[in-house]
């Protein structure tokens, strides 16, 4: 697999990155260290978890792996902080008293001493940005943490983190933004990648099959087992006509290369300016093995230009003012 540098930093990882928010509820220990095994075997090393996935299920299985099955160093850990989820509902708290709180907890159930690097989940105005920049600052000058970056953060909150940070002496710099993004989700082209791309911050893209409707499993109706049978988070509106369009771009790409649509669809926004590594929320094995497939394509200017026009975002004005 091959490498990437994570925006104008010096940490490298593999251009596709492996995700285990369904760790632990969705996939078993076994399943995870099958998935594990395989994606480091395909010369993967980015994984990223988070201190609220599974109430911290994911990682406890994922410091159990690291500790049995594939080595600590060669992975690059990616961990994220400031967000949970209690009673259902979403807890955010990137205070600096949390952030740090949670990283500590994050290193006890990984078993490791550090993070390669480490993002706030979510941004969160009830607390001032200098405070959660602060805790960012203190994880790196404390050894725990190699790099550090931001989640979810819309164009002006990246840029004045970003920008808060470099005004700093000995500043830790925001080097990513995992955010959502795929053939059926590209509001981030309006300011955050622009916004990335203007100061050297990598895109960490997550949830690039669109939830799974990108792998035209759902162009039957809905399977028992999908994640529109479970409750469907971060799924696309299967039902919507311009979604539709899309799934049926990218499956009439998939025939015409004798490949899969998820192989398509990985391929596309791998390749995206200023992508550094789509996110695999892969749950089993089988899942992995066709989403590695996008390895050996390369997207045809054709197809890419097909692709991009039928999922076009809407983009007006002030965006539109370059």
């Amino acid at each position: 697999m091959k490498q990437r540098t994570v925006g104008r930093s010096g940490l490298k990882v593999s251009h596709l990155g492996l995700g285990t928010w369904r760790w632990g509820r969705e996939t078993d220990p076994d399943e995870a260290a099958a998935i594990l095994v395989a994606f480091h075997d395909a010369g993967g090393t980015l994984v990223d978890t988070a201190v609220g996935y599974g109430d911290g299920t994911a990682e406890e299985i994922l410091g159990g792996l690291v500790a049995d099955v594939v080595p600590r160093a060669e992975l690059v850990l990616a961990g994220k902080a400031g967000h949970r989820w209690v009673d259902g509902e979403g807890d955010v708290d990137a205070s600096r008293r949390r952030l740090l709180h949670d990283l500590d907890l994050s290193l006890r159930r990984l078993g490791v001493d550090h993070l390669d690097l480490w993002q706030v989940h979510v941004p969160d105005p009830s607390v001032p940005v200098e405070e959660t920049l602060s805790a960012l600052d203190a994880a790196v000058s404390s050894g725990k943490v190699r790099y550090v970056g931001v989640s979810n953060f819309n164009g002006w909150r990246t840029a004045q983190a970003a920008t808060l940070q470099a005004a700093k002496t000995g500043y830790a710099p925001v080097v990513s933004n995992q955010v959502k993004y795929s053939l059926l989700d590209r509001g981030i082209e309006r300011e955050v990648v622009p916004a990335c791309e203007a100061l050297g911050i990598g895109v960490l893209p997550y949830s690039p099959l669109g939830g799974g409707a990108l792998t035209g499993k759902y162009r039957g109706g809905i399977p028992s087992d999908s994640r529109a049978a479970a409750g469907g988070r971060h799924l696309a509106d299967i039902d919507d006509p311009v979604t539709i369009g899309v799934v049926e771009a990218v499956a009439t790409a998939a025939e015409g290369l004798a490949t899969s649509p998820i192989a398509i669809a990985l391929a596309w926004v791998r390749d995206r300016p200023g992508v550094v590594a789509p996110i695999l929320g892969a749950r089993t094995l089988g899942q992995l093995t066709a989403a590695l497939a996008c390895e050996t394509l390369d997207l045809p200017a054709e197809i890419r230009s097909a692709l991009d026009d039928v999922s076009a975002p809407v983009i007006g004005y002030p965006e539109s003012v370059r």
